[in-house]
């Protein structure tokens, strides 16, 4: 592979997916003088759109701003079959990918996570290990300017995070004292948000809109961290570029992709070699619609594992309501402090695996209606119309503040037949087949969230809280999009190698969660971008070996 004659007809390296792991992959590319090019299906996205300073904040969070592509519906979204799915996908289009809208929880897999067979006799160990990613970890933390405290006895020793944490705020503080009364670990939790001025971010205000955009700019965004300077150094951004092929020469070699601009418009970029980091549904789904004669299961799919063991950590909640103003509406949105009490298997409880714990503060009255059931303006049926009569204002201004949720990361152990599939019947706007979910949690998951309701519901007790809601099963909490083209050392199974080259195709690469041979328990944002960093600077060292087609 090139890095040193401009051919304007085609590119060195084509990314697919302007998101975190695409950036990341660019930003080195770009500064080893390679010629890059990045396909992205959304826009950029202005600061000036996000309703976050506004008063209707939480009106607009209900729809333009809303987590799931199928509400939003935005012109860059497609649409996603969940018929057959217990849990709804959440994504979001456009440069800086799900990191626009995300909670910015920074939080490292533990050494446990990546030997599961080992230790526990379930799923698959990865074939890399925790001590494999923690200089790249140690790396994103810099990049991504990561507030937090060193030294969480849940780790080994590493590098502590380069911003002090953020405040934990009245709810972490009345968490912590509920935790500290059982013994049990809590931790001030790792964000990827400013608690001061940072590489021209500003410190977070406490505005608690995270999850919606950052007006200011503090929270770690990929259009922020890393596209600016992309481009500075020679990166081209293509947008609204939907991509609906990755084409292949008559060696199976990749040499580019197939794209429709937003005046339906078709081209075909050309490149040396591909890399596809399009999140853990849009990947499958563009393999799958890469079929030819060679590929006729789809593109890096001879182990039928393109689209199967999806993990999409299902996630449990209970809100406790107290008896004094916490100022619960105050942010960051993510998480104030973190647990991993109850993260390792203890066999005695009927289950394996275990979750992560986070505290995250009630917002205001609408958000809470959105999301969870049995708190003011809803019932513990979750029915979405239920509470709004004479009663909903009393039962605001009792809870309003004096509520916060320990939320629950359920490790989601996989399953073959939790896959992602092309739609026979549902298109995008393009005409091209809309991925459909199929997606049914486990009995082992169902034992596991019902052993940590009842433990969240002791911390809650145990802190205070006068009540206690459960939502066993969030609808809407498939942030994290994990498995569909695992990682293995041995191509009858697994999609790519340790370093996201495809086994079918040695010039194809997938630098996205869709590589996790297991989910873990934690947000996954900070292991993808270490995992992007270690394949891409893989990649660069071995350039003069890498096969590109002619």
């Amino acid at each position: 592979m090139s890095n040193t004659t401009p051919r304007p007809d085609r590119t060195d390296v084509l990314v697919i997916g302007a998101g975190p792991s695409g950036a990341i992959a660019t930003s080195r590319l770009v500064a080893a003088g390679f010629g890059v090019v990045c396909l992205e299906q959304g826009d950029w996205t202005r600061r000036s759109e996000f309703t976050g300073a506004t008063k209707d904040w939480e009106l607009s969070a209900q729809r333009d701003w809303h987590p799931n592509p199928n509400v939003r519906n935005r012109p860059a979204d497609y649409p996603i079959d969940v018929t057959e799915s217990d849990v709804n996908p959440l994504m979001y289009s456009g440069v800086g990918g799900s990191t626009i809208l995300y909670g910015a929880h920074w939080v490292r897999s533990l050494p446990s996570d990546f030997r599961v067979r080992t230790l526990d006799g379930v799923a698959d160990d990865w074939p890399i290990s925790y001590e494999d990613l923690q200089p790249y970890y140690e790396q994103m933390d810099q990049e991504f300017g990561i507030s937090g405290l060193g030294d969480d006895p849940t780790y080994p020793d590493t590098a502590a995070p380069p911003l002090p944490p953020l405040p934990i705020g009245r709810i972490g503080l009345r968490a912590a004292q509920g935790m500290d009364a059982l013994g049990w670990h809590w931790w001030p939790a790792p964000n990827a948000i400013a608690s001061r001025g940072y590489r021209g971010r500003d410190a977070c205000i406490r505005r608690g809109t995270c999850q919606t955009g950052c007006p200011e700019g503090a929270k770690a965004s990929a259009d922020i961290t890393h596209w600016p300077s992309n481009i500075e150094k020679g990166a081209r951004l293509v947008t609204g570029a939907r991509v609906s092929e990755i084409t292949v020469d008559e060696n199976g070699l990749a040499n580019g992709a197939v794209y429709i601009d937003r005046d339906g418009v078709t081209h075909h970029q050309r490149a040396d070699v591909v890399i596809v980091a399009a999140n853990g549904v849009g990947t499958p789904r563009l393999l799958q619609m890469s079929t030819s004669a060679r590929f006729q299961d789809g593109l890096a799919n001879s182990s039928g594992m393109v689209g199967r063991r999806l993990m999409m950590h299902p996630y449990a909640a209970v809100n406790g309501l107290y008896d004094e103003d916490l100022e619960s509406w105050l942010g960051p949105a993510g998480q104030s402090i973190v647990s991993t009490q109850f993260y390792e298997t203890d066999h005695s409880r009927g289950f394996v695996r275990g979750a992560k714990w986070q505290v995250m503060p009630a917002g205001g009255p609408l958000g809470n209606r959105s999301g969870y059931a049995g708190l003011p303006g809803s019932d513990e049926s979750g029915d979405p119309l239920a509470g709004w009569g004479e009663d909903f204002h009393h039962q605001a201004r009792k809870s309003f503040g004096r509520s916060f949720e320990w939320g629950i990361i359920a490790e989601d152990l996989p399953d073959a037949e939790n896959r992602v599939v092309l739609s026979d019947s549902l298109v995008d706007s393009d005409g091209l087949p809309a991925p459909k979910i199929q997606y049914r949690s486990s009995e082992n998951t169902r034992k596991l969230l019902e052993f940590h309701v009842a433990r969240a519901r002791e911390a809650h007790v145990a802190a205070g809280a006068v009540e206690t809601h459960a939502t066993p099963l969030m609808r809407d909490c498939g942030w994290h999009l994990l498995g569909t083209a695992r990682m293995g050392d041995d191509p009858s199974d697994s999609v790519v190698d340790t370093y996201g080259r495809t086994h079918d195709v040695p010039n194809l690469f997938v630098m996205d969660g869709s590589t996790f041979v297991t989910s873990s328990g934690m947000n996954p944002t900070a292991t993808i971008a270490a995992l992007a960093l270690r394949s891409v600077e893989h990649l660069i060292q071995n350039r003069r070996e890498q096969k590109v087609s002619a």
